[in-house]
């Protein structure tokens, strides 16, 4: 057959084989060093109307020539309302503009927005006032849309709180966080807001407090967008960390997107440092136990080493970027790989120990010729359950489908040809300098290992339908489980725990840097409104047919505002409003500072209800001529033409984001229709997306993965064994593992996430690997026994502790990951883990007991009518 053929060119031209293959290795592996490092979340993001909203507010809706990235400085003491602090904080922003790094990219005035900005500048106020100077010192225009003053410099704000006691500065304190429109007259926050700087439970106009946050602003590319950021702004939010160590104190700390960026990109290295040589540690004390043999230990490791050069060579190739998400395929591909490594060296073993007398290459063909089938079965089948990995909608998924699979098929060559060829080389050399080359395979009958193994065959010969029953009940209680896990799509997955202790100790290089990002976006999550986009909904209402300067516009965003302050996920501060930016609350906040434009806005209310209702185009026009900024930031116009409305919607944190969505979508309901579109984006309505998309993920891969498994088996073992019911009961035991595993998801608490989701695609690839090598030893032994409880006996105790030696490889290699310190890699590493044991445990002790039912189904006396079965018996 085939494989006899191409087991023999192998063995027979084994120097060509390597040859080439070291050739091939070098050709594919050239493409690692195009492969680049991405720490983005925004290669989850698929291709969505909701998507492309958010794209036209972020392009539309912006201060003319710049964009924006606020960077959020966390400010904790006994008191951050004190003098003390507000004078700390005024010197810090000092030394921001000092430093180059950070003053090329601050944004136009205001670049920074604090309390201590909104003190100090209300003292100044004052202090003209008593003095005869006058100015309002509102943020917006003045009046008839004059320019107003320029804002005292930093100089002259410290100097000004440093010339108050501290009764002042308590009595300015109360006055501004006690009073919305004195925050907005201090300047302090966007929108005139000063108490979105304070935490949300603070109590208004108190004069204590524990921790406040200051606002950095610095200018990106209107094309720049997402969790992407230039060079020289991620480089200036980490030199704002610096100085606000060096100036603020310990207690402090700094949050943005480069920050994020920076420590997920470190622990993308450091999680690989620590858990790829431990991977490889844990692999080689494995078959050292295994293989009890120095040569085989290193061929075995040096193929390894060929394989992950094959699959980094295919990612530079193909422009796959490494991520979080791709951490695991090397451990992935490290245990696939000794997997190969150990049916092939053991299969090898059997046939020496059975023919003593025969050479190195002699027993090599045979090896090659009886595990060979199933080794193109395994790669075929787990490629299959890789690529599945294409029908998700996420992109990161997709690329580990990819690259897995690019891996596998590596492994195939690598451990099916290359290293087999080296063996032949090494082991034929050194038995003709007299070293004795015959090994005892690993977990044979008569062994401590085989008799356990053996409970699988023995309860296959006494009971297999009560071994099936056990099963099947557990199956049941496991997809009942399966219905109950949760789906996440968490961004602080992806942020680093900070790491244990004991890292800490180990030595160079392998000891992880410093971590305090998660810990950090938990207390901004639980603590302040949050300033960035991942926490605020968008709802963008457009004209469609009609126009937004008609006169029923306004109204009907005030009721959209209604029913978002009736929601349960919009954030409250401490004075009891919700947090809502819209074109209503922008006309009021500037109407409240600018008597002209209040008499226009008065005009248009013909009810007297605070809601225009005629004269839109006129109201948007003199907004747009009294405070430019605020207005483009909620209406858009093109060519001078009014186009569309935004509101911008601040969620709680920790709000589950399917909730958010359906009430965003809720609330955005009366103004759809009419002449107007409304749609709900921005990232919690997107991230909601993604959450769909991994359990689309889950189950479309599990479809997918099992239907096209399914018809590979049936139709390759009809071709090759005459039995296409073979290869269905072949998965079988494979379902059911996967059914366990989902079952124990649900009791750990473990949800679907970017990783977790890819466990019905891998547990359906890497399971089958272990009942195709006992369905190929079983029809082996069929033949050559022909009796089906010996053949069963002989299956297990022959193939039975190779399976084990490859389960423990795996599992090992995957266990590691627990010690990754991102969360995601964790959980998947435990999930993966649990796949691969009860993959095994379904391979050993439930597939014989199918395979023994299946024996006695099929008539005895056609087992040697199947095609190959002449073959296998001469060879």
């Amino acid at each position: 057959m085939n494989a006899d053929r191409i087991a023999e060119a192998i063995v027979e031209h084994s120097k060509i084989v390597i040859v080439l293959l070291f050739v091939a290795t070098l050709v594919v592996g050239s493409g690692a060093s195009q492969v680049d490092q991405s720490a983005s979340m925004d290669s989850f993001q698929t291709e969505t109307e909701a998507a492309d909203k958010l794209e036209y507010i972020e392009q539309n809706f912006r201060t003319e020539g710049q964009n924006r990235t606020t960077v959020q400085v966390v400010v904790r003491g006994d008191n951050v309302l004190s003098k003390e602090s507000l004078l700390s904080t005024l010197r810090f922003q000092q030394a921001l503009y000092e430093n180059e790094t950070v003053d090329g990219t601050l944004a136009d005035a205001p670049a920074v927005v604090d309390v201590s900005n909104a003190v100090a500048i209300a003292a100044i106020q004052r202090e003209r006032a008593q003095g005869g100077q006058g100015g309002d010192g509102s943020g917006g225009a003045g009046e008839g849309g004059q320019a107003p003053p320029a804002p005292p410099s930093l100089d002259e704000q410290i100097s000004a709180v440093e010339s108050l006691n501290e009764s002042e500065v308590d009595s300015l304190v109360s006055g501004i966080l006690g009073d919305r429109s004195q925050g907005g007259n201090g300047g302090a926050a966007p929108g005139g807001d000063a108490l979105a700087l304070m935490p949300i439970d603070y109590d208004p106009g108190s004069t204590t407090a524990d921790a406040r946050v200051m606002l950095v602003f610095q200018s990106v590319p209107a094309e720049s967008g997402g969790t992407d950021l230039p060079e020289d702004v991620a480089a200036g939010q980490l030199a704002v960390q610096d100085i606000a160590e060096a100036d603020l104190g310990s207690d402090s700390f700094v949050f943005g997107i480069g920050i994020v960026n920076d420590e997920t990109g470190r622990s993308i290295g450091d999680s690989f440092t620590i858990i790829g040589p431990l991977a490889l540690l844990l692999v080689i004390v494995t078959l050292v136990i295994a293989y009890r043999d120095l040569v085989d230990i290193v061929l075995s490791t040096l193929g390894i080493g060929l394989v992950l050069v094959w699959m980094q060579g295919f990612m530079g190739w193909a422009g796959i970027d490494f991520s979080t998400t791709l951490i695991a395929v090397p451990i992935l591909l490290i245990g696939l790989a000794i997997d190969y490594a150990i049916h092939v060296f053991m299969r090898h073993r059997e046939a020496r120990e059975e023919d003593p007398d025969a050479s190195v290459d002699v027993t090599m063909k045979r090896a090659l010729a009886g595990v060979g089938v199933a080794l193109v079965w395994v790669t075929v089948t787990t490629s299959i359950g890789f690529l599945s990995n294409l029908s998700s909608p996420l992109p990161p998924l997709q690329n580990f489908g990819l690259a897995s699979a690019a891996g596998i098929v590596a492994a195939l060559f690598v451990f099916g040809a290359l290293i087999p060829a080296l063996k032949v080389e090494v082991d034929g050399l050194l038995e003709r300098f007299g070293f004795d080359r015959r090994k005892k395979p690993f977990g044979g009958e008569g062994r401590g290992v085989g008799r356990l193994l053996a409970i699988g065959s023995i309860g296959a010969k006494r009971a297999p339908i009560a071994v099936l029953l056990v099963a099947l009940l557990l199956s049941a209680g496991g997809a009942y489980g399966a219905t109950q896990v949760d789906t996440s799509f968490d961004r602080s997955d992806f942020l680093t725990e900070e790491p244990p202790g004991w890292m800490k100790e180990l030595p160079e290089p392998f000891a992880p840097g410093e971590y305090s990002i998660r810990q950090n976006a938990e207390y901004i999550n639980g603590k302040f409104l949050q300033q960035d986009s991942s926490s605020k909904a968008e709802l963008l209402i457009q004209e469609s047919g009609g126009s937004i300067t008609d006169p029923d516009t306004l109204e009907r965003v005030q009721q959209v505002r209604d029913r978002v302050r009736d929601s349960e996920t919009v954030i409250t501060l401490a004075d009891g409003e919700p947090r809502i930016v819209g074109p209503l609350s922008t006309i009021q906040q500037v109407a409240a500072r600018n008597a002209s434009f209040a008499e226009t806005v008065a005009d248009a209310d013909t009810d007297g209800d605070g809601v225009p209702d005629r004269n839109l185009q006129a109201v948007y026009d003199q907004l747009y001529q009294v405070s430019p900024d605020e207005a483009r930031r909620v209406i858009a116009r093109d060519d001078g033409e009014y186009v569309a409305l935004r509101m911008q919607v601040a969620i709680q944190g920790g709000s589950p984001v399917p909730q958010v969505r359906d009430e965003m979508q809720a609330a955005v309901e009366p103004a759809q229709g009419n002449g107007l579109t409304a749609t709900a984006t921005g990232q919690p309505v997107l991230t909601a997306i993604i959450q769909d998309g991994l359990l689309e993920t889950v189950v479309v891969t599990l479809v997918v993965t099992v239907l096209a498994v399914l018809a590979v088996l049936v139709i390759g073992y009809r071709l090759f064994t005459g039995y296409g019911s073979l290869g269905a009961i072949t998965l079988l035991p494979v379902v059911l593992s996967l059914a366990w595993v989902l079952g124990a998801m649900w009791l750990l608490k473990i949800p679907f996430n970017a990783q977790t989701a890819l466990i019905t695609s891998l547990g359906i690839g890497l399971g089958v690997d272990y009942s195709i090598h006992m369905s190929e030893r079983f029809t082996d032994e069929l033949d050559r026994l022909g009796s089906v409880d010996d053949a069963v006996s002989a299956t297990v105790g022959g193939t039975g502790g190779a399976l084990l030696g490859s389960a423990v490889t795996t599992a090992s290699g995957f266990s590691v990951l627990a010690l990754a310190i991102v969360p995601s890699l964790q959980r998947f590493g435990i999930v993966i883990g649990l796949a691969i044991v009860f993959a095994f445990v379904a391979a050993v002790l439930v597939f014989p007991s199918l395979l023994v039912l299946w024996g006695r189904v099929v008539p005895n006396e056609t087992a040697t009518t199947r095609p190959d079965a002449t073959v296998r018996q001469e060879s």
